[in-house]
């Protein structure tokens, strides 16, 4: 009776590291449950948990297997190796786990790729370099979809497959396997489909058979983008599939094959340049977060999403209250977002880091019922770091090592 009242202390304990981000040390002690009590299903799916917000697929494949066997029903960890699946471009084994979810969906999205190979680039070339066509209030750039004319995509990190406009799908005859709901900005839900495209041409690479999301983006080329027509997004699950640069200053995107060679010329280029490091953790598909400080507060962790047009940071009330910060409600407007307009008051991060990156005077947007945000993933995200902080910055994703590299120019 004893052990198991100690074990179930270790468990809460564990429990409440991993809600405030504190992942090693709940891991060590989850770790320690298990050696007393190998069944233990808690431990076990939490473990796997960890293991994939820190991208060790196999840890985290063979721990949720594991919590599935013991609990048939732990609907949670199906969904969670479904994503280890996806993030390996497994999608045959990702899509039975999600239709035993329900998600029909995406499971027909991701089955009709039975007879071909996601994300293959085709090019003889190592790397590619797109020029933005406009930097603010966020990086666009032109691509050609199943051999289109050129269109313009912005790029988002708060997006996570490749986004086409529904008309724009319509138009270049993209497959279409059926909706979902998603969370947007200030809470708000609306539908976004399911599909697939041939091709997708950057630059000098062009990336054959790529899964994409479906939604309405046109919508946003007057307001945020002063009437320029954008046909799409760029989220964080392509740029998962290579060693990719947002160079900001430069106007570029960059993008390279993920290789050992690449890899150990940008540690090279990062070590000589004395690049700012940060790790991050991933949730989801693309729910990238990293440590940092908003003016005197202590620690939190951000989700690092880069398409907030115009500004730098955003957080729910509570972030508010601990950092001190006051609202400018008598300049308050509104903004749009995935789900459709939300009211938007402005405020000013007198200091906000990230890892060691520091900037001052950054322009943020409160949305209220923005409240999602603190338990979207299971463990408190206190705020969103966006586009304003990085704009003078070189970002580097490194999605094998789970680090930024960040280079401030001037």
């Amino acid at each position: 009776m004893k052990e198991i009242e100690t074990i179930q202390r270790n468990l809460e304990s564990a429990d409440a590291l991993f809600k405030t981000g504190k992942f090693t040390q709940a891991e060590t002690i989850y770790t320690k449950i298990l050696k007393e009590d190998p069944t233990n299903h808690a431990a076990t799916a939490r473990l796997g948990y960890l293991a994939l917000l820190a991208n060790r697929l196999d840890d985290a494949q063979n721990r949720l297997a594991e919590a599935i066997r013991l609990k048939p029903e732990d609907s949670a960890s199906k969904s969670m190796l479904a994503e280890a699946h996806y993030r390996r471009d497994e999608f045959q084994q990702a899509g039975l786990l999600l239709r035993a979810l329900g998600r029909e969906a995406r499971a027909r999205k991701l089955e009709s790729f039975k007879d071909a190979t996601p994300y293959t680039i085709e090019s003889k070339a190592n790397a590619t370099s797109l020029d933005f066509v406009m930097t603010d209030p966020l990086p666009v750039i032109q691509v050609q979809v199943n051999d289109s004319e050129p269109v313009n995509f912005f790029i988002d990190t708060g997006g996570a497959e490749l986004i086409i406009d529904t008309e724009y799908a319509k138009e270049i005859g993209a497959a279409n396997f059926g909706s979902e709901t998603g969370t947007f900005a200030g809470g708000k839900q609306a539908g976004i489909q399911n599909g697939r495209i041939e091709s997708l041409t950057l630059g000098e690479f062009i990336i054959k058979n790529v899964p994409v999301h479906i939604m309405g983006v046109r919508r946003f080329s007057q307001p945020v983008f002063g009437g320029r027509r954008v046909d799409g997004i760029i989220g964080t699950v392509l740029l998962y599939h290579f060693l990719a640069t947002l160079n900001y200053p430069a106007g570029q995107l960059i993008l390279r094959r993920r290789t050992e060679q690449n890899l150990k010329q940008v540690e090279q280029e990062a070590a000589r340049r004395r690049s700012i490091v940060i790790p991050f953790w991933m949730a989801g598909d693309h729910f990238m977060v990293a440590w940092g400080r908003v003016n005197a507060s202590e620690p939190m962790l951000f989700f690092v999403d880069t398409g907030l047009a115009g500004g730098g940071f955003t957080c729910p009330e509570s972030t508010l209250q601990k950092a001190g910060i006051k609202l400018h409600a008598d300049k308050a407007g509104e903004g749009i977002g995935g789900g459709g307009k939300v009211q938007v008051i402005p405020f000013t991060v007198d200091t906000l880091t990230l890892g060691e990156a520091k900037e001052h005077n950054i322009p943020g947007m409160y949305t209220p019922n923005s409240g999602e945000l603190e338990k979207a993933v299971g463990f408190h995200i206190g705020g969103l770091i966006s586009h304003a902080f990085f704009r003078h910055h070189s970002l580097t994703f490194d999605f094998v090592g789970m680090r930024y590299f960040l280079d401030r120019k001037g």
